[in-house]
């Protein structure tokens, strides 16, 4: 299966819950704001998630019970990191595929609802 396919799916209903979302909202508010309607909308949309979900870290011996917080799990599969700023840095990419790293998740999805259109805020990454 091609990597672009992977969870294509439920891809495509995450994404189409937050292009409503920002359609009704537009950009400038709060993170926690988008992340609420977001939920409500994947509820709609009959999708199953998990929201600030702990995630923990094993590091020489060390467990660090909630070293990383994941903004959304959907479907137990995608891993979905919200952003309300001026940008997607690299640095936030960097952090999207750690966290598909550490979980073995595949798929992960990075939006960032600070933007005039939000085809323009969302980045996919496939390992």
């Amino acid at each position: 299966m091609h990597g672009e396919l992977i969870h294509g799916e439920i891809t495509e209903k995450v994404l189409g819950a937050a292009i409503e979302v920002h359609k009704h909202l537009g950009p400038g508010l709060l993170e926690s704001t988008y992340e609420s309607c977001l939920c409500h909308e994947l509820q709609i949309r009959g999708l199953s998630f998990q929201r600030q979900v702990s995630l923990p870290l094993d590091y020489k011996g060390l467990h660090v019970e909630a070293a990383f917080r994941l903004d959304l799990v959907v479907e137990g599969k995608i891993i979905v990191e919200l952003k309300s700023q001026e940008g997607i840095l690299p640095v936030h990419e960097a952090q999207l595929m750690t966290y598909m790293k550490l979980t073995g998740m595949r798929v992960g999805l990075m939006l960032n609802f600070n933007v005039p259109a939000m085809k323009d805020g969302i980045v996919r990454r496939v390992l």
